[in-house]
């Protein structure tokens, strides 16, 4: 059975145009630490909803107070090879928010221009063995990082969401 879960996708409305929050998970977590990540994780008994656990593991992770997000929607389910399940929560941010990142959880926040995301060329085909199953996943290099698996996925399926590609 997959593990029920959600993230929050916070795109924040900047003078010099939208960007995407994304995460860098720290090194110490037990699952898939270092990567790149949205907030987001499991689904708790208490969460009223895959918008509630978006909403209460931004603020856990990332210090996000959730006056400033507003839900927008949600995009399609997406399955991931490590078993889970995430409900994708979609939120435009509000600025003059500040964040207190949760060292044990998260090593680093940042943002990425969402015209980057948008753009097709920026989403590179790869594939890998896993588990002894051969894998096709995205990757989108930005500047010294590389986002890639379930987020890559996510960000692309919002590309396609918002008819850019």
């Amino acid at each position: 059975a997959l593990i029920p879960s959600a993230v929050l996708v916070p795109l924040v409305d900047r003078p010099g145009g939208m960007t995407v929050i994304l995460t860098q998970r720290a090194d110490t977590l037990p699952d898939h630490a270092g990567q790149i990540s949205f907030p987001g994780g499991r689904v708790e008994p208490d969460d009223q909803g895959p918008e509630a656990t978006a909403l209460r593991e931004t603020q856990e992770e990332i210090g996000l107070d959730p006056s400033f997000i507003q839900v927008v929607g949600r995009m399609a389910d997406y399955e991931t090879g490590s078993g889970f399940c995430i409900v994708p929560v979609v939120a435009l941010v509000r600025e003059g928010f500040s964040l207190t990142p949760e060292p044990a959880e998260v090593a680093e926040v940042f943002e990425v221009p969402l015209a980057f995301v948008l753009d097709a060329a920026n989403h590179v085909r790869e594939s890998a063995l896993f588990r002894g199953v051969q894998r096709h996943f995205f990757v989108l290099p930005y500047q010294d990082r590389r986002i890639w698996g379930a987020t890559a996925g996510l960000l692309v399926q919002l590309a396609h969401r918002l008819g850019a590609v």
